[in-house]
């Protein structure tokens, strides 16, 4: 029997899909609010996606909380309870190895509306005007 032949895109493929499979376990648990932690029960906090490294045994997940309120206290209260995420990813995902989370902010909202106050700028504006 041929043995099937993996390229980056393959891999790259599965890696896009294990973590959008652990975004929606994370949102899930958070949503069904399966986490007995106060702070994470009075938060609305969304998972913005997970990176997962080639190996699969790291994840970074990047969240934000509702309007930026108390992200420090809320990623604090992520890190804490680390060990239950980690234990219902892997008992909901059977991979080989359960992966590792690694929770930070997820700042590109911030960037895009930074980005789009230096676009209306009245000179960037101006400049964008002229061109059309």
């Amino acid at each position: 029997m041929a043995k099937f032949q993996t390229s980056p895109e393959t891999r790259s493929v599965r890696l896009l899909k294990v973590g959008e499979q652990v975004r929606h376990i994370l949102s899930e648990l958070l949503t069904r609010q399966e986490v007995h932690d106060d702070v994470l029960s009075a938060h609305t906090v969304s998972v913005t996606e997970v990176r997962m490294s080639p190996d699969l045994r790291h994840a970074t997940v990047f969240i934000k909380a509702l309007l930026g309120e108390d992200e420090e206290i809320v990623l604090k209260a992520l890190r804490t309870n680390t060990a239950f995420f980690q234990r219902e990813v892997a008992q909901r995902l059977r991979l080989k190895y359960a992966a590792r989370l690694k929770f930070l902010p997820d700042e590109s909202f911030d960037e895009a509306s930074r980005i789009e106050q230096l676009l209306s700028d009245p000179k960037v504006r101006r400049d964008l005007d002229a061109e059309d």
